[in-house]
C-alpha cells in the first residue's frame, strides 16, 4: 500500500527530489531474542496517508503536483 506516485515542481521543474511526509499504520512481527535483541519482520502498511509534499530544489510545497 506504499505511496509509489511521481510528483512533479512546476515552479522549478524538478522531477527527482522531494520531501514527503507521510502517516503509517503498520503491522509487524517483533521477535525479542533471548538477549533482548529486537528483530522486526514480517511489516504490512495497513494504512498510509501522504500529509504533505514538498519540492527538495526550491523547497515549494504549493507548486507541486502528483503525476500518477
Amino acid at each position: 500500500m506504499t505511496d509509489t506516485a511521481r510528483y512533479r515542481c512546476t515552479a522549478c521543474g524538478n522531477l527527482t527530489r522531494f520531501d514527503v511526509t507521510t502517516t503509517r499504520r503498520t503491522r509487524a512481527y517483533h521477535h525479542y531474542t533471548v538477549g533482548g535483541d529486537l528483530e522486526i519482520e514480517d511489516v504490512s502498511v495497513l494504512d498510509e496517508t501522504v500529509e504533505d509534499v514538498s519540492c527538495r530544489w526550491c523547497s515549494s510545497p504549493r507548486a507541486v503536483e502528483r503525476l500518477g
